[in-house]
C-alpha cells in the first residue's frame, strides 16, 4: 500500500494522466489491460474486513483481469471529511461512506449516516429506498453535483453509547466528550452531549487518554470488532437511530469508463455487501448483547427516553424547512414509519 505522502506527492501525475486517458478514451478492450480504480471506505482496516473487503474481493475476482479495485480504509489516502471533494477531483475513484461524514454538498446529506430515528431496523434502509421512493430522491440531488455519481445505499449497525462510566439517566449524557457523526452530534448536543471530530484511528486512544468520554458511533458488533470494547465498560442499550445509512459513490467520469458488464458486476457486489452486512449485523448485535462479556449493559428508562424520541420529531421539522426536498424525505420518513406502527409486531412494538 502506498503511503499516504507518496500518494499526495504522485495524485498530480496521476490526475494528469487520467485526464489525457478520458480526453482520448476508446472503447474498452482487454488488450488496453485492466481498469484501475482506487476505492476508499469510512472504515478502519478490522471494520472493513466485514463491511466492503468481501465485496471487493469477489469484484476483483470475477472481474477476470478487467478492472481492480485497490481498497484504502479510513484516512489512508484521504481525511474522511476531504473524500467528497478528492473524488470529484478524481484523485479516488470511489467512495463507501455515509453522505454526512464525508461533507457530500447536497441537502439530503444529512439523512446519511444516523439521522435521529429515522430507522427502528436494518431492513428500514432498503425497503425506504427501493419501495418508498429514497432512491430516486438521492438520484436527483446528485445529478446536480458536478462529476460525483451516487451508486447505492445500505444499512448499517445502530447508534448506540459506549462509555467509561454508565449511563443510566438523560442527566448522565451532559458534558460527556463523544466521538461520533456530525448530525447525530448537532441532535445529542440538545441533552448536553460534547461532539467531538477525530481520524477514526485516534479514536481508542482518546478514550485512554480522556480526550473522549465515550463513542456514539455503531452498535456493540463494531464495538469488539475494532477494540472499542476493550476501552469502555458499559453499553446503552437504547439508540437514536436503528441502522447507519451508508453509500457508494463514484467519480463520474470514471465510472462513465466502466464497460457496462463490470458496472453490472459492481452493482452485484454492492448489493452482496448490504445482504452481508444485514446477516453480520443483526446476529452480531444480540449475541454479544448476550455472550460478549466485556461491557456491562445499561438503559434509561422508557419514559425518560421519550424525551430524546419527542425532540426528534422537532428536529425532523427543522430539517424539513431547509428544502423542499428535503421536506419530502421527512414526509416519507413519517408515512414509512406511521405504516410500520399500524402494522404493528413485528415490524413495530409499543
Amino acid at each position: 500500500m502506498k503511503s499516504r505522502r507518496e500518494f499526495i506527492k504522485n495524485a498530480g501525475v496521476t490526475t494528469a494522466s487520467a485526464v489525457a486517458a478520458t480526453t482520448l478514451a476508446t472503447p474498452y478492450v482487454k488488450a488496453q489491460g485492466p481498469i484501475k480504480w482506487r476505492l476508499q471506505t469510512y472504515a478502519g482496516p478490522a471494520l472493513a474486513e466485514h463491511v466492503i473487503k468481501p465485496s471487493i474481493d469477489a469484484f476483483n475476482k470475477v472481474a477476470n483481469g478487467e478492472m481492480v479495485i485497490e481498497l484504502y480504509f479510513a484516512d489512508q489516502l484521504v481525511p474522511t471529511g476531504e473524500l467528497f471533494r478528492a473524488m470529484q477531483k478524481g484523485t479516488i475513484d470511489a467512495v463507501q461512506s455515509d453522505d454526512d461524514s464525508i461533507a457530500a454538498p447536497v441537502d439530503v446529506a444529512v439523512f446519511g449516516g444516523y439521522f435521529p430515528f429515522g430507522t427502528r431496523y436494518s431492513l428500514d434502509v432498503p425497503v425506504l429506498f427501493n419501495k418508498y421512493g429514497l432512491k430516486e430522491i438521492w438520484e436527483e440531488a446528485y445529478a446536480e453535483v458536478e462529476n460525483v455519481t451516487w451508486l447505492s445505499a445500505g444499512s448499517w449497525d445502530p447508534c448506540h453509547f459506549n462509555t467509561k462510566n454508565p449511563i443510566r439517566s438523560l442527566d448522565d449524557l451532559k458534558g460527556l466528550k463523544v466521538f461520533t457523526f456530525p448530525t447525530a452530534g448537532k441532535f445529542l448536543a440538545r441533552f448536553g452531549v460534547v461532539p467531538v471530530t477525530l481520524p477514526w484511528e485516534d479514536v481508542e486512544v482518546a478514550v485512554q487518554t480522556g480526550e473522549l468520554d465515550g463513542i456514539a458511533w455503531s452498535g456493540i458488533t463494531e464495538d469488539y470488532t475494532v477494540g472499542w470494547a476493550d476501552v469502555t465498560k458499559y453499553f446503552l442499550t437504547n439508540n437514536i437511530s436503528g441502522a447507519w445509512i451508508g453509500s457508494y459513490f463514484a467519480n463520474t467520469e470514471r465510472w462513465n469508463e466502466v464497460p457496462e458488464h463490470l458496472k453490472e458486476l459492481f452493482r452485484l457486489c454492492m448489493d452482496s455487501s448490504h445482504y452481508y452486512r444485514q446477516h453480520w449485523y443483526w446476529g452480531g448485535e444480540a449475541d454479544l448483547r448476550v455472550n460478549g462479556g466485556k461491557m456491562e449493559l445499561t438503559t434509561i428508562p422508557a419514559e425518560e427516553w421519550k424525551k430524546v424520541e419527542d425532540e426528534a420529531d422537532k428536529f425532523w421539522d427543522e430539517i424539513a424547512a431547509k428544502s423542499e426536498r428535503n421536506a419530502k424525505v421527512v414526509k416519507i420518513l413519517r408515512t414509512y414509519n406511521e405504516t410500520m406502527k399500524k402494522a404493528g409486531p413485528p415490524y413495530r412494538y409499543g
